[in-house]
């Protein structure tokens, strides 16, 4: 994964921005895309650069302004006031990335230690979650504005296109979870191990707009009977009728695109793992595991790295990854023999695994060179700015 081509995307997905844009936080979940911009950098000469003879931070103050969660490398700044920090200003943002960039390609012309490339792959790989966090974060954000202003342009869905007819996939048996290639994986992805499935089915594509509408239209939002007691309750206090974004008529959505037609078989996104729970239950199904879906998706197609990711899922056709991040009911949990990495890269991952469910494959907003079947997202329950979306899942009797 080439270090230029990277940082590169992220900082083409902030090039549209104004430093308004840039700088403004919607809620406590989302950050500012300047936040991403320097928190990447941070992660690269906090981790990588600072270990150097001779390199000179940029500024020892960003050692903590933008530490996102890692309490062994100081007192991170408060998340929920990141869109207060007007100082630095973009272009000092700018600035910083350009120091921190020409050392990084310095340090990459020489052999670099093994111990510094494990860094810089992962430091890859997160700076890659971070360009799918500045678009969700920022489509939060934009949907604020009374204006609905648009982020970009996303190609017209084709109004007579129709979902791909469900099918049921038969699994069930033995079967192998867990990263097991060569390639790059997240601690959590690990270490590969055998589960044992009881025979089930897994819908061949993602629910659409009109089979979550249909839900809508049967009271789905009012009758406690299809709901968690912690889903009900948050169904209540935050007064959910719809997904997030969907207008009150059930007919458009804001997108990055702005205000859209919502297409009736185009992929329900932005649900809650409560609300996927729900309409499964009102459908008479359930939601799969993590493993009962990884043990049926397909991999997915090799993606150049540079690939821009879309705006906004697609009909709902069967494919695995590219539309939304799908809804498991499993716990997000350590796998049987995972140990969290030594270091302060052991709080990568590990310290969250509590209170989370997972979700797995990928959605318009993931860099198409970043997925893999193995990768495990997860989200507290409540969640719903992500892309995320729910395949039903059935027992065989």
């Amino acid at each position: 994964m080439g270090y230029q081509r990277v940082r590169a995307a992220t900082e083409a997905l902030c090039a549209p921005l104004s430093p308004e844009d840039a700088g403004a936080q919607s809620m406590k979940d989302a950050s500012p895309a300047k936040w991403h911009l320097a928190h990447t950098t941070w992660f690269f000469e906090t981790m990588v650069l600072s270990r150097r003879p001779g390199y000179r931070v940029f500024d020892r103050r960003y050692l903590d302004l933008f530490n996102s969660y890692y309490q062994r490398l100081g007192k991170p700044f408060e998340r929920a006031a990141r869109g207060l920090l007007t100082r630095p200003s973009l272009q000092e943002v700018m600035q910083y990335r350009a120091q921190v960039d020409r050392a990084m390609l310095e340090l990459l012309a020489a052999p670099v230690p093994a111990v510094s490339r494990t860094l810089i792959e992962l430091g890859l790989h997160h700076e890659q979650q971070h360009q799918e966090l500045i678009l969700t974060d920022l489509k939060h954000l934009l949907s604020r504005n009374p204006l609905q202003p648009a982020y970009g342009r996303a190609p017209a869905m084709d109004t007579d296109a129709t979902a791909t007819p469900l099918r049921w996939l038969r699994g069930g048996g033995e079967v192998a979870c867990g990263h097991g290639g060569s390639g790059f994986a997240f601690d959590n992805e690990q270490p590969r191990h055998a589960v044992l499935l009881a025979p089930y089915e897994i819908a061949s594509r993602a629910v659409t707009n009109r089979e979550y509408r249909a839900f809508i239209e049967d009271e789905g939002y009012r009758r406690p009977e299809l709901w968690l007691s912690d889903g009900w309750a948050v169904v209540q206090r935050r007064k959910w009728r719809r997904p997030l974004y969907w207008a009150r008529d059930l007919r458009s959505a804001f997108t990055l695109a702005g205000l859209q037609p919502l297409h009736p078989e185009g992929i329900a996104c932005h649900l809650s793992y409560y609300e996927a729970d729900a309409y499964a239950r009102w459908a008479g199904l359930r939601l799969p595991t993590e493993q009962e879906w990884e043990a049926l998706a397909e991999e997915p197609t090799p993606a150049p790295q540079d690939a821009p990711p879309r705006l906004h899922p697609g009909i709902s056709d069967g494919a695995w990854y590219g539309g939304v991040w799908t809804w498991t009911s499993s716990a997000y949990s350590p796998y049987p023999g995972y140990r969290a990495p030594p270091g302060v890269v052991g709080e990568y991952n590990g310290k969250f695994m509590c209170n989370q469910l997972v979700l797995r494959g990928g959605s318009c907003a993931t860099p198409p060179s970043h997925l893999r079947r193995s990768y495990r997202n997860f989200f507290p329950p409540e969640a719903r700015w992500q892309f995320s979306g729910l395949r039903l899942a059935r027992d065989i009797a």
